[in-house]
């Protein structure tokens, strides 16, 4: 007989529109595990835990997101690039094709909830086609007790149908035969043609990043946070190789969690979340011990590569450089039970600057952090041309542009207003290149990048003088215990200061030329937070 949660008095899916369905309702990971090896959809590796092949998608398709727009979302959203419109009746019909699709189908229900903190609690119902969908929502999405699941009734409903491909994308205002549209109306995140379970978090991400801000006044963050033994609440913003779940795993701290949190009104910081989806790509105990352990028994992998003896090869990129698990954060030892915390105090924008030309560390204003905020830099390196490495500056507005459907400036804005209000510090940490830019300088050591945000931490940074970079603008410490001081002034670090100025008004440029397209929404004191020059001005003096 089959093992399940408490059945959900909400037990039938006609109401859906699903018919002739056999409904599998809030298996357990272990069920779900199993199901999926019998139906050889995935296979187990020599610990024990379910990996999957994600099949065509092996990570989100921006060119497939949409957003009905209608009268809820016509005014708000920030529409273009990012937020593509579609209409609510090409919804309409989409949503009826895959209800047809499912329909005949074995479908598994799942019921979690999002937003830690009680009062922004979201219930969410998941239909999936395929049951390890199902496991990533219940290790993704917080979970209800079975008294709770008893009388659950949903806010949001996301329908799941990998194998469903619209056959006429062109009739549906869509681009191809894959999609991931948000109906804030009816409240519906649809997936169709994409297994990769990503989709699935994105969507109800995104929708909470509208719903939060603008009905809730809370600020949605693409981050991660965590506690210290004192209260103390650390967050931080950081695109994907920068540092942010390495930096925020800390053995003196509590984990909040490694992904997406929003910021109240009364300064709690909650997680949306009750699990992790890591990268594992070159994963190892000796440099992420957490997640490593967390790959066990009810643990999802994705995409990974299996070697004859059961073990993961975790080197192994041949499917995609994008290899993932999924875990509940109970597999993380050192978490905040609560999954929230008030009194937030520091915040931590990471970046990984290629050019070699960030302080390591700096000090924001609020004009500076909500400038830096919407603007979302990092830098990525470039692949070997003649002998010759570039990097390349990338920019992601408020550090998750991809999820964020109002303007960036509204996020900005609410940043900016909540740092001042709870008298929060704002630093810019770079764990890029220092000494040069890649391919002449080294990349800053990490025990170093620790001990700047661990003297941080603990307030040694409090009574130290500042000097401001005159390029950027930014304060730089003068002294940081356990760091060597030569490090703190970026051009202090390289050998012709020429090049330094040089290569740093060129990153200032590329600062200048992506705020533009904001420039018109944000207030005097953010676009101020910008670099002091670009590549206009001369700097003979200098030299």
């Amino acid at each position: 007989m089959e093992e399940s949660a408490t059945i959900s008095k909400n037990h039938s899916l006609e109401k859906y529109g699903l018919t002739n369905v056999t409904a599998h309702w809030n298996l357990s990971p272990k069920v779900l595990q199993q199901i999926t090896v019998e139906k050889n959809m995935g296979k187990e590796t020599i610990n024990g835990t379910l990996a999957v092949n994600t099949g065509k998608f092996t990570g989100r398709s921006p060119q497939d997101r949409f957003i009905v727009k209608d009268d809820y979302t016509k005014d708000k959203v920030w529409w273009g690039k990012v937020n593509k419109p579609v209409s609510s009746e090409n919804f309409d019909k989409l949503e009826i094709e895959v209800k047809k699709y499912l329909s005949g189908k074995d479908i598994y229900a799942s019921d979690g909830y999002v937003c830690a903190e009680p009062e922004y609690r979201t219930n969410i119902r998941t239909i999936a086609e395929l049951p390890w969908s199902s496991l990533f929502v219940y290790n993704m999405f917080l979970r209800p007790s079975e008294k709770e699941l008893e009388n659950f009734n949903e806010e949001w409903l996301v329908l799941c149908a990998p194998g469903y491909l619209c056959p006429d994308p062109a009739a549906y205002g869509i681009r191809q035969g894959n999609f991931s549209i948000i109906n804030f109306t009816k409240k519906i995140a649809l997936v169709g043609g994409s297994a990769y379970t990503g989709e699935i978090k994105k969507g109800i991400f995104s929708a909470l990043n509208l719903i939060l801000p603008v009905e809730k006044n809370v600020l949605p963050m693409h981050c991660s946070a965590n506690v210290g033994k004192d209260g103390d609440t650390a967050i931080f913003f950081g695109l994907s190789g920068t540092g942010k779940t390495t930096l925020s795993a800390d053995p003196n701290r509590k984990l909040i969690g490694d992904d997406e949190h929003g910021w109240a009104a009364d300064n709690t910081i909650f997680n949306f979340e009750g699990g992790c989806y890591a990268k594992v790509i070159d994963l190892s105990e000796e440099k992420e011990p957490d997640i490593f352990r967390a790959v066990r028994p009810g643990a999802l992998l994705e995409n990974v590569v299996i070697k004859a003896d059961g073990k993961v090869d975790y080197l192994d990129s041949s499917i995609t450089q994008n290899t993932r698990v999924s875990y509940p954060i109970n597999h993380i030892d050192n978490v905040q039970e609560t999954l929230y915390a008030k009194n937030p105090k520091n915040i931590f924008f990471l970046t990984c600057d290629a050019f070699g030309v960030l302080p390591p560390v700096s000090k924001l204003t609020p004009g500076q952090a909500a400038y830096h905020f919407i603007s979302g830099y990092t830098a990525k390196v470039a692949g070997t041309e003649a002998g010759i490495t570039e990097p390349v500056p990338s920019f992601s507005a408020c550090f998750g542009e991809p999820f964020m459907p109002l303007h960036p400036t509204v996020y900005g804005e609410m940043l900016s207003k909540k740092m001042t209000e709870a008298g929060v510090n704002v630093w810019l940490i770079n764990t890029g290149w220092s000494a040069g830019p890649y391919g002449v300088g080294n990349r800053i050591k990490l025990k170093y990048t620790r001990t700047m945000i661990t003297a941080i931490l603990n307030g040694d940074l409090d009574n130290v003088d500042f000097e401001q970079n005159f390029i950027f603008g930014l304060f730089m410490p003068k002294y940081c215990p356990g760091v060597p001081t030569e490090m703190l002034d970026p051009m202090n670090t390289w050998l012709q200061k020429g090049a330094y100025i040089g290569k740093a008004i060129q990153l200032a440029h590329s600062f200048h030329l992506n705020f533009e397209k904001f420039a018109n929404e944000a207030s005097q004191q953010i676009i101020e937070g910008g670099p002091l020059i670009d590549e206009h001005h001369h700097l003979e003096e200098h030299f």
